[in-house]
């Protein structure tokens, strides 16, 4: 970030900076950080490599892919992380997750896209014999005031997807900014957010929901500082 004259602002938020962060927020965890697969003009993100994007990072969700989808993706990369790391690798024992491991996933901003995937392909992965165990390990997903250029599905809003969510037993954790769910432009962020919500607890899920710096005029600044909030 240092390179890059528009980034360097941002720079005590680099990837390394919120392995910090989430370090301290999580202090008997390993943290794994997930660096975005392309980021167009050095500032569009875009987790390809879990979800189809055009070039701006706006994402197409889809179904359930054994082979390519994001549940594939995410245990690969775990898996390998943790052999490169020479940690113990729970996720090559047989059946596809030792019982005693357990996962906390945290997106923010549009690393949210990778999170409303998987919500995507839940109802796939849960079904599978292959992934349906390394999905249950997953206890926690925390949504950080998500945002991408595309007009719609900054949050996921299709009931069967959500229905599933309330069913896995999943705590589901969502925490915005008005920079994000508050913009006048872009309204229908908040009303996305909003649906999630009310959706979710139609279906007897019990989520999280905290609005930051409700007092505070709408900035860039607190959309990142929800990092240290939630």
């Amino acid at each position: 970030m240092f390179l890059q004259p528009d980034a360097a602002q941002w720079a005590s938020w680099s990837l390394e900076q919120v392995a910090l962060v989430l370090g301290r927020r999580f202090p008997h965890r390993f943290i794994w950080v997930v660096r975005a697969s392309r980021i167009y003009l050095h500032k569009f993100s875009c987790y390809q490599n879990f979800v189809e994007s055009n070039m701006f990072g706006a994402p197409e969700h889809g179904p359930y892919s054994a082979d390519c989808g994001a549940f594939c993706q995410l245990r690969a990369l775990l898996s390998h992380g943790m052999d490169r790391a020479k940690l113990p690798n729970p996720l090559q024992l047989a059946g596809g997750a030792d019982p005693g491991f357990s996962l906390i996933l945290v997106g923010f901003s549009k690393g949210c896209v990778v999170l409303n995937q998987l919500v995507y392909e839940l109802r796939g992965a849960r079904s599978d014999p292959q992934m349906s165990t390394f999905v249950k390990r997953i206890s926690d997903m925390f949504w950080l005031d998500g945002g991408h250029p595309g007009g719609s599905e900054t949050w996921v809003t299709d009931k069967e997807a959500l229905k599933e969510l309330g069913a896995s037993g999943v705590s589901v954790h969502a925490h915005v900014t008005p920079y994000e769910v508050c913009d006048p432009m872009r309204a229908w962020v908040g009303q996305e957010h909003q649906h999630f919500i009310k959706t979710l607890e139609e279906f007897g899920s019990c989520p999280s929901n905290k609005l930051h710096f409700e007092d505070e005029p709408a900035s860039i600044e607190n959309h990142f500082r929800v990092i240290l909030e939630f």
